[in-house]
Order: C-alpha cells, then structure tokens, then sequence
C-alpha cells in the first residue's frame, strides 16, 4: 500500500488521464441503461415457466397482453358509448405488431354498466413492447365523458420504469444538496466537501456504463436503476470521507507526498477491506437464481469494487494534484477533537460501559418485538404510486369484470399430460379422477375443467360425445380452450390468495402427489410458491457465506478472535432491530403510511447489503484503535483515542448515507421506499447505538481479550 500510493502521487496526471477516459466511455453507455431494462426482476427457471410456455404453445395463450379499460360518464348515451368504442378499435385495424385483437362489441361479457374493456394479445414478452405501447399511444384518444387507458403487464412495466427514473432523480434533488452540508460540517471546505459528491458520481456512471454490456446476455430488472445509485453513492462518499479526513489529518505531519502515501497505507487498506465486507454481502444474493438476485448481485458487487477502486487510485490522485488546496473555500472552522462533544462522550461511555451495554441492548431488543408480525409479499400492480393511470385502470378492470372468486391470485393452473390422446376413454378416466380429488380439498372452492363447462361429468359419456362428428362441433368451444393433443386444461380456485402461506403450501403440497396422470402446475400461486421457496433455501447458503467471510477478513485485518465475533453478533442484531422497525411504520400503519405488506426482496436485500456497508464503521473505528493499541499498548486508552478520532467521520459518513438512501422514502414506488427507508434505520442505529456506544463499551470491558489471536495479543511489544 506504501508503494502505491508513492505510485499514484508521482503519476497522478497519468492517473487522473485514465480515470477521465474511463468515465467518458462508461458515461456514455451509462445513458443508455435505462433504455435496455425491463421487467421487475421476479423470473425463475421452474415448474410456473415451463407450464406457461405449454398454455402459449399448445392452449394459444398469448405471451403478454395490454388491456384496454374503456370508460364513460353519465352524460354520455349508449349509442356514443359503444360508437366511440367502434372507432377507437377501427383505428387499430392498421395495427399489425398485434397478435390478435378482442372488441368488447365482440364478444359477451366484456361491457358493464359504464365500463368495457378490449385485448391486444402479443406473441413478444412484455418488456420488450416499448415501441407497440408508443404506437397504440398515439392511436388512442379520450372524448368528451369518454377514457380509454391501456394497462396490463407491459404498461406496468413501462411504468414502472418511468417511476423509477423519476424516484432516482427525486432521490438525488434531496439527497446530494443535504449530502454536501454534511460534508461542509465535516471539513470546513468547498473543495474538501465537493470532492466526495464526484467520487460518488464517477463511481455510478461508470458502473451503470458497464452494467449495460451485462443487457446482451442477461435480462436486468428496472430496480437495477435505484439500486446501483442508492449503493454507489452511499458507499463512494463514505469511501471518500475517510480518506480525505485521514489525508488532512496526514497533511498536517508533513508533505503532500508524504500525507498520500500514509493515507493509502492507512486509509486506503480499511477501504479494502470494507470493500472486501461489502462485496462478499452482496455475493451471498447469487446463490439465489431469481433475476433480480442476480441483477442486485451483479450491479452491487460493480459498484463496490468501482466505489473502491475509485477511491484508492482516482482520490488519491485528485488530492496529490490538489496538495494543500483541499482546505480552500473554507466556510467552517473545524475545531481540535479533544475539544469536541466527541472527546467527552468517549470518556463517557468508557467510564460507564455496563450501564451503556444494558440500555442499547434494551432498545434493539424492544425494536425486534414486531418481526413476528412480518407479512411478505412480492411486489405487484401495487409497487406503482396510486395514482398511475395503469394502476387505477387495472383495479377497474378487476373490480368490474372479474368475480372475486375467480380472479388469477386465487387460481391454480394445471395442465394434464398423458400417453396418447388425452380424448382417449381411459386417459379422460385418470384425469376425472384426479379432478375429483382436487375438488374434495377444504381449501378448493371450484374447479373448471372441459367436465364442468361441458356439464357431462362422466368421462365414458365425453368419450362417446366426442366420437361422433355432432358430439365433436357441439363440444368444440369447451375442445378448444381446455383441451389440445395429450393435454388438458384444469383451473383450480382456492378460497385464499397467492400472498397465503395456505396457498403456497397447498399448490407444494399438490405439486409433489400423485394424481395419476402427469400433472404441470402453473398460476400465480405456483410463481409465488417458487419464489418463496427458491430465497428460503437458497438464502441460508449466502448467510453462511456471508457471516463466515466476514469473520475471515475481519481476524486478518484485525489479528482477534473476539471483535469479529463481536461485530457479526451486534449486526445481527441491530439488522433484526431494523426489519422491526420497517415491520412497525409500513406493515402496521405508522406515521401515516397505509398498512401493507412488506416486499419480499427487503430481508434480503437489506441484510446483504446493509452487513456489509455496516463493516465499513467497524473497519474506520477498529482500525484507528488497534493503530492507537500498537502504539501504546493501553486498550482503554486506545479505544478512547480511536472513538474520538472516528466518530466524527462516522456520525457524518453515516448521515451522508442515511440521507442518500433514505431520500427514498419520498418516492413512489413501493418496494424501492421500504428498501431505502431500511437501508437508512439499519445505518443509523448501527452508527450510534452500535458503533459508538456498544462497540466503545466493550472494548472497555474485554481489555485486552480484545486483542488475543491463538495465544497471542497485538500489544507494542508485539509489534517490535
């Protein structure tokens, strides 16, 4: 580290050269990322996929729809209503990038009252209708008392993506001005607080530009966009806070040169390993193969090694060139640590460490106290901010043509395979069987298969039926929509919801019976129970990885058994703290938010990202007190020393975070809120109940056990 940074201070320009042509080329892909995303991440290679790639290949199922919700206002008469319903599909005739479309003046059941709704069935997936959606845009119109609004999968996608570029230009307006008062706090200088702001900058163009290349061969999630800026930023001006508090604190000792040099070696290796921290939280999401996982994993993982890269070769050159000009355009005067509010908490916190330990325990156990009420849910139409034309046209479409009781969160799709034809006597035998056990399940509430739509509930009667050539046409709807080949089509409704754990344990339960006959299950259910079950064994994998190369790193870095241990276990508990807090404001109402439930990707998520970024203050603080421990060999003294000199830039760190990531608390699209309100308590309570007053307290109380490594301690005596 002692020779990179001599390094960089004496090619700086040839650094500073190559960092600029980086940005520059990442910069300008980093442009066009939001032009390739699409999708909200939940797809998984299972049961659910392969049964809806049978239904669009044998049953003509359509691989996505948009759905037009007509409606119109009591001045408006019958015979505009459904005029004005004729010329808005007369405009689509020229419309060929359509599959198929359904009138409401074209088939029953799709008029009610003031409302009608018609389909455009595609044979492309729904985040790739981009230029269709702008298309039909600018074919439709409203008129006088009349609305049409398009909705359904592709229209909340693309939605979703707007809303997501609007939450992460919202989330920048308040949190990079808050973000460069904190700095200005924290250094007293212009030039000192701006330059963090560039580092994060340089840091998320340069790794969304490289993210893009990942969309030739992966699909990436819209949340990619809020993810990547709400990491990079964060952890970019912590990274720089650090090193440029060490550099002026280096700069007062000696040279320029001198100060880079230190501040690599000293700074610039805690960096490394918090990166190191970090990285390897958010390498736990791989082992879960759900695209967005992996799309969180990929553009984190970037990100933090960007963050750091940055930060110990383009910092550390910027300030070689700026040398002492750092503490231009100073506004504030800083004052000497042992005169700050710092320097006297420290010594009150050493002085009574049993009593800090006790009432920081209390109120993170106090915070744990709703986990127990955590409701997970994926997030749906329900992620967008209400009043999104799409939401509202899709809750309309719902509440006015779909029965409560029939509608896709409550049905169960399966698909019955056999050996020959499935119009066969005895293959239609196996599966009125297995109908029939399906229906004498408590938690099924109606089954619609060719037996109940055609009303001949014995499979001998059918076969004959569909022998002869009348029985053929008189049967040939029900033929056609429920059967094909060697398949059948069977929709089962349950009397719960796909957000029930009774519905992912019913559809787990059936999915592993033998029924007879070869049965494919598919539904929203079914794609909620794979998701479900996919984080819940696959998460565990990563949390092992996580914990235990954290403990690795953390005894290198730090040569103890003990403070590794101990910040595993204060993490853990302060991230349990954190989920019941979030459980508390969203789930059950507080603060004025509406109840709902809390998105799935949280806990995750949260937990990957947030163990790491945590690490990054137990690097800062335990560093400068192992630093002050080999100097003097005084633990008590160390830790006091150590505190003081860190909490600072830890309480600022800490706050430029908090109001980075939790700026998107003003947002509107659900998930991306309760994940940057999260991110936000997790940092907060681990910077101060955690990091400046459980940490200090026992250091205290451990002495030297602190430093004990087999057998060894890292005293002065040691170092020599």
């Amino acid at each position: 580290m002692n020779r990179l940074g001599e390094f960089i201070h004496k090619y700086r320009t040839v650094v500073l050269i190559i960092w600029l042509l980086i940005i520059i080329g990442f910069g300008f892909f980093a442009l066009k990322l939001p032009s390739v995303l699409s999708g909200n991440g939940f797809e998984y290679k299972g049961a659910y996929k392969e049964t809806r790639e049978i239904l669009e290949k044998d049953f003509n199922n359509p691989k996505s729809s948009i759905i037009l919700v007509f409606e119109r206002d009591k001045t408006v008469s019958d015979k505009q209503w459904r005029y004005y319903i004729e010329k808005t599909f007369h405009k689509l005739e020229g419309f060929d990038r359509a599959e198929k479309i359904i009138s409401p003046l074209d088939r029953e059941g799709m008029m009610k009252n003031s409302y009608a709704y018609g389909l455009i069935n595609f044979s492309k997936d729904a985040g790739s209708l981009g230029k269709e959606i702008k298309s039909l845009d600018n074919r439709l119109a409203n008129g006088k008392g009349l609305k049409v609004t398009m909705t359904g999968e592709p229209i909340i996608l693309k939605d979703l993506n707007e809303a997501s570029q609007k939450d992460l230009t919202k989330a920048e307006m308040i949190g990079l001005p808050i973000a460069l008062v904190v700095l200005l706090l924290a250094f007293g200088s212009l030039v000192a607080a701006g330059i963090p702001i560039v580092i994060g900058i340089v840091s998320i163009l340069t790794t969304m530009g490289i993210v893009y290349f990942f969309s030739y061969t992966s699909d990436l999630s819209i949340f990619i966009l809020n993810i990547i800026p709400m990491i990079g930023l964060a952890l970019s001006i912590d990274f720089a806070l650090l090193f440029i508090n060490r550099y002026k604190e280096e700069l007062t000792k000696g040279t320029v040169a001198d100060a880079v040099k230190t501040t690599v070696a000293t700074a610039g290796r805690s960096i490394i390993f918090s990166g190191m921290c970090v990285f390897i939280g958010l390498a736990g999401l791989l082992f879960i193969k759900i695209d967005i996982f992996q799309n969180v994993a990929l553009g984190g993982m970037i990100v933090v090694f960007v963050s750091a890269l940055s930060a110990i070769t383009f910092l550390p050159a910027l300030l070689s060139l700026l040398g002492n000009r750092i503490n231009k355009l100073s506004l504030l005067r800083v004052k000497d640590k042992k005169s700050t509010v710092w320097y006297r908490f420290a010594h009150f916190v050493m002085k009574k460490p049993v009593l800090m330990i006790i009432g920081a325990l209390f109120i993170l156990l106090s915070g744990l106290t709703p986990i127990k009420n955590m409701v997970l849910a994926i997030p749906g139409t329900d992620s967008l901010p209400p009043g999104y034309p799409s939401r509202v046209a899709i809750e309309t479409f719902r509440e006015e043509f779909v029965p409560k009781d029939k509608r896709d969160e409550k049905k169960v799709e399966i698909i019955f395979e056999t050996k020959g034809k499935i119009t066969d006597k005895g293959n239609l035998v196996k599966t009125k069987k297995a109908i029939n056990k399906l229906q004498k399940d408590s938690l099924v509430s109606a089954v619609e298969s060719p037996y109940s739509v055609s009303g001949i509930n014995d499979p001998e009667q059918l076969s004959q039926m569909l022998s002869s050539n009348q029985g053929r046409q008189r049967l040939a709807p029900v033929m056609n929509a429920f059967i094909k080949d060697n398949k059948m089509l069977v929709n089962v409704y349950l009397k719960t919801g796909q957000h029930s754990s009774k519905a992912r344990a019913w559809i787990r339960e059936w999915s592993d019976k033998d029924l007879g006959v070869k049965a494919h299950f598919g539904g929203q259910i079914k794609f909620e129970q794979e998701i479900f079950d996919e984080i819940y064994q696959k998460a565990p994998y990563g949390l092992i990885l996580i914990l235990l190369s954290t403990l690795v790193i953390l005894m290198i870095a730090f040569r103890s058994i003990l403070i590794p241990i101990k910040a595993i276990v204060m993490n853990v508990l302060s991230l349990g703290s954190t989920f019941g807090i979030v459980v508390w404001i969203y789930q059950l109402g507080h603060f004025g938010m509406k109840p709902t439930d809390i998105a799935l990707i949280l806990p995750v998520f949260v937990f990957s990202l947030v163990f790491g970024l945590s690490m990054d203050y137990e690097v800062f603080l335990i560093s400068r007190i192992q630093e002050y421990y080999l100097e003097t060999g005084d633990n008590s003294r160390a830790t006091v020393e150590g505190l003081t000199s860190t909490s600072k830039i830890i309480t600022s760190a800490a706050a430029i975070m908090i109001v980075v990531t939790g700026a998107f608390a003003f947002t509107g699209v659900m998930p991306v809120k309760q994940l940057g309100v999260g991110i936000a308590i997790a940092i907060f309570i681990d910077a101060t109940i955690v990091r400046l007053i459980l940490v200090p307290a026992l250091m205290k109380l451990l002495g030297d056990w602190n430093w004990w490594f087999f057998g060894f301690t890292n005293k002065k005596t040691m170092k020599h």
